[in-house]
């Protein structure tokens, strides 16, 4: 088939070294773990026929993102204890791991982990990133992490976890995220505090384009700095902000089945990766959530090739190009897009350098 080297279709994806800059610890939990906290911690829930239901994605869901947003409303209530933040953690960094993802940046939203026991925001970033170093070298998977405050809270709330995040950028917090529901929600009042982060040492990506048009994917490069868009699959629509983004070549976090749970296109052949990709847009693969979704990146990754047809060259290009797109600094990116180019050599029998 000329595609790949002495390796069965079935093991390419699962064999293919990784990079996921667009992973949510809150929606990547195990659902054994979940239950053990249930029942440890007492928590009752509406009634269902069992804890999946509730918290992942079932295929007789109605794909919206009310429905999609909903198992987030549910998981936390799981954040009990510290104890049980870091198992999260912990677990969500193994399975990346396990995945042959090689490296990682995990998104996290300290305010909705300390909402329901009311902790400290700063403790909670502690535990996140305590356990995310500890884990990493375990398991050989460099772990970053980003960030993340919601557009329907308060700029003040958002404000307080910038500031803890800035202090802690020596624990690996390479990012801040605006993150939330960007149809109803300006993302006006965090612009002079996302300024302040980017000019303290912390990169930007902005959740725009996705249940919003492209203009909010203007706004998120041209007001916020952003630099990479986390989905930004409605980019499209737009000639003008799709040439913009063309020539900053600014990185697309897309996430396919996440889209396609959550109702952004109602099928998934009318995903626009591969659009995106001819088209010139620096696009690159990730999970989102995959406990939610129920996937892993093995499984996107062959989603976008036997589904959406992406030659699989132009995967393995992909994956260098999320290596160029990480938040790490300069020699650290290179040296992780020389390591992944030579893995890849390794199993890809085409160019890939796209």
């Amino acid at each position: 088939m000329g595609w790949y080297k002495d390796i069965p279709l079935q093991a390419i994806y699962r064999n293919f070294p990784k990079v996921d800059l667009h992973r949510h610890l809150e929606g990547s939990l195990r659902l054994e773990t979940l239950t053990e906290v249930a029942k440890m911690h007492g928590i009752t829930l509406p009634l269902a026929p069992d804890l999946g239901v509730l918290v992942q994605v079932q295929e007789d869901d109605p794909l919206t993102y009310r429905n999609f947003l909903q198992k987030f409303q549910t998981l936390r209530h799981f954040y009990r204890s510290p104890t049980t933040i870091t198992r999260m953690t912990r677990e969500a960094i193994v399975d990346a791991a396990e995945d042959d993802v090689r490296y990682l940046e995990l998104i996290f939203t300290p305010a909705a982990i300390s909402r329901v026991q009311g902790f400290a925001l700063s403790d909670v970033i502690d535990w996140v990133t305590m356990e995310a170093m500890e884990t990493s070298q375990e398991y050989g998977i460099l772990t970053r992490l980003i960030v993340s405050v919601n557009r329907h809270e308060s700029a003040k709330l958002a404000e307080q976890v910038i500031q803890l995040a800035v202090d802690r950028k020596a624990r690996g917090i390479v990012g801040i995220d605006l993150a939330g529901n960007e149809a109803d929600f300006s993302p006006e009042p965090f612009i002079s505090m996302f300024a302040e982060a980017k000019r303290e040492g912390l990169s930007i990506t902005i959740h725009a384009g996705e249940w919003g048009g492209a203009a909010n994917v203007r706004l998120a490069i041209e007001r916020l700095g952003a630099d990479r868009i986390g989905h930004g699959v409605r980019l499209l629509e737009d000639a003008e902000v799709t040439a913009m983004a063309i020539e900053r070549q600014i990185p697309f976090e897309v996430c396919v089945t996440s889209n396609i749970q959550s109702g952004v296109f109602p099928r998934l052949h009318d995903h626009p990766l591969v659009r995106m990709y001819v088209s010139g847009i620096n696009v690159t693969i990730n999970t989102d959530d995959p406990g939610i979704s129920r996937i892993t990146l093995s499984d996107e990754y062959r989603v976008a090739v036997e589904e959406l047809g992406l030659p699989i060259s132009v995967l393995a290009g992909r994956v260098l190009a999320s290596a160029r797109a990480s938040f790490l600094p300069e020699v650290e990116r290179q040296h992780l897009e020389e390591r992944l180019r030579q893995e890849l050599s390794g199993l890809v029998a085409d160019d890939f350098s796209q």
